[in-house]
């Protein structure tokens, strides 16, 4: 019987939940699903620039466990640029450490460190539409992908 999945120490939500080709409807499209930790994967070696050891304990994993989460999440990404299929981000076995709030007006978002000293309003547009975008991603979809996957409530589901 394997382990436990240790859950993945992920610096913030991705700003996206995914991606599409363009020109292609949704309803056209396979989905390949990038997990909330394989996209910290991503950002810490690809857009960050770490080496492997670095990133592995910025997520809080081994190197041989995030060597392997890095090799999932590039063939992932790959398979839905060469394959036309649309890239969907959830689910998962992590905790985030900081919140972002969203602005629904202006789309804006603003990173917070304490959730419970969450601003009233936006920095940017004043608005009061804010959206806790970490919870966003702690309960799914609502539908294809998030019913039974990622999140729902404590930020860990199965991987895939």
């Amino acid at each position: 019987m394997p382990r436990p999945t240790k859950k993945r120490s992920i610096l913030e939500p991705p700003k996206i939940r995914g991606m599409k080709p363009s020109g292609v409807p949704a309803r056209d499209l396979e989905k390949i699903l990038l997990t909330i930790d394989e996209y910290e994967a991503i950002r810490l070696a690809d857009d960050e620039g770490l080496d492997h050891q670095s990133a592995a304990d910025a997520l809080g994993v081994s190197r041989p466990t995030f060597s392997r989460l890095i090799e999932q999440a590039r063939h992932k990404v790959a398979q839905a640029i060469v394959g036309v299929k649309e890239l969907v981000i959830e689910g998962g076995h992590f905790n985030f450490q900081t919140h972002l709030m969203r602005c629904g007006d202006c789309g804006e978002f603003i990173r917070i460190d304490i959730p419970e000293n969450h601003p009233d309003n936006c920095s940017y547009c004043h608005s009061q539409n804010l959206e806790n975008w970490n919870e966003s991603f702690m309960h799914g979809r609502g539908k294809g992908f998030g019913k039974g996957h990622g999140g729902h409530g404590h930020g860990n589901g199965r991987n895939r």
